[in-house]
């Protein structure tokens, strides 16, 4: 329980700070959200992405008195059911209009707050670090009551913005090291990247889930972070990382994956079954954690650019497989459950590796009878007509951003 005057105070605090904050570079993904009455804004993503400076660029979308409240905040520690009364009399008394929510996850039935907020025709935008819990809230209360988003790091486009250079090779691939949280493209310390590993395994996983064995949970992390691009299994990383139980590696591929530290992607397969039975490949939310927190001695530069497109269709909102039969193409691209596109990935290319990377994707193109396929270089520019098929390489700078 927190009384009034700590409720008010903390209030008061917050929104000094938050109105007074710098807005920064404008997100991309400010041009996707829109607030609509009777909707809560769902706005969701991993932990220090910038999801607390995109609420501060929402606020001259909406119209009426506002208030920001951080639940992340050590101060609002044991915040209960009954102290929602007491935030509802500081919004009255301030006739606010408008609720900004940052951290709501860290609240026991926030969703039943939020439901009777819109009922009394509040607008309200919530942000959360955990994609599954939000998910099983808003499927009980806030049924048909929510429009739901996800924010990433800086895409590229945002990290020239940020830095205040122009686009070249020489910024792609520093970014490619960098990836995309703000604090690091700002300060360039390493540790700030550790340490959010750390704050996600600690306090977004096990604090959250009880996970009791935090070594082997870090462990299995850095195993995957070390290994982007790579298809991964559960049985053979219980006996290599000395964890006895595959589905307790299953549940930590799950709390990782909700909490946006790593992404899986299954083998693409018309059978449900045959996509749980093959080994899904990994992805890292951010090139910089992979750059700081991996055991990978080498640039690597395939794997990064992988790992980047990858991120840039997941920023699309895309669903996305791996084919993988007699030979193997990166990605299979789904728009609302139709194929959209056939992409393979190579940093290169050069006579050693063609062949293999036309043939990857070219029996994808014969498995789903599409005429055209691309190629994702780093800086080439080509095209190929193989047996009536065409097949494009395209620098990913061409790829567009989103």
């Amino acid at each position: 329980m927190i009384s009034q005057e700590i409720i008010a105070d903390i209030i008061d605090n917050q929104n000094t700070v938050w109105i007074e904050r710098d807005q920064g570079v404008l997100r991309n993904k400010l041009e996707e959200i829109k607030l609509h009455q009777g909707f809560a804004t769902i706005i969701t993503g991993v932990r220090r992405c910038g999801k607390s400076t995109l609420l501060r660029q929402l606020l001259p979308t909406v119209v009426g008195k506002s208030i920001f409240l951080n639940f992340e905040d050590p101060r609002l520690t044991g915040f209960e059911i009954d102290d929602f009364r007491r935030l509802d009399k500081e919004l009255e008394k301030r006739a606010i209009k408008n609720l900004f929510l940052d951290e709501v996850q860290m609240l026991n039935k926030w969703e039943v707050y939020v439901r009777q907020k819109l009922d009394e025709g509040y607008n309200i935008v919530v942000t959360g670090s955990n994609a599954s819990l939000l998910s099983k809230e808003l499927g009980t209360k806030l049924t048909g009551r929510h429009l739901s988003y996800e924010l990433f790091p800086f895409s590229y486009s945002e990290y020239l913005q940020l830095r205040e250079v122009e686009e070249s090779l020489e910024k792609l691939s520093e970014y490619l090291k960098d990836g995309g949280f703000p604090d690091y493209i700002k300060t360039k310390i390493p540790l700030v990247l550790q340490q959010l590993l750390d704050d996600i395994l600690l306090r977004d996983i096990a604090v959250r889930y009880g996970v009791r064995d935090a070594q082997s949970l870090r462990r299995l992390a850095v195993y995957l972070l070390s290994n982007i691009g790579k298809p991964i299994s559960a049985s053979k990383l219980s006996k290599n990382l000395e964890i006895k139980a595959t589905s307790t590696i299953l549940e930590y591929f799950a709390y990782m994956e909700d909490a946006y530290l790593v992404q899986f992607i299954p083998k693409f397969s018309y059978s449900l079954k045959t996509q749980i039975r093959n080994p899904k490949k990994v992805y890292a939310i951010d090139l910089g954690v992979f750059t700081h927190n991996s055991v990978v001695f080498t640039d690597d530069w395939g794997r990064r650019l992988e790992n980047l497109v990858f991120l840039h269709y997941r920023r699309k909102g895309r669903q996305l497989y791996y084919f993988n039969e007699k030979k193997e193409c990166d990605f299979v691209v789904f728009n609302k459950d139709k194929l959209d596109e056939l992409v393979q990935v190579c940093y290169h290319i050069n006579e050693d590796n063609l062949k293999r990377e036309i043939e990857g994707l070219e029996e994808a193109m014969n498995f789903f009878d599409v005429q055209e396929g691309k190629i994702i270089t780093f800086n080439q520019t080509d095209e190929y007509n193989i047996k009536g098929k065409k097949i494009k390489l395209i620098p990913y700078r061409e790829l567009g951003e989103v």
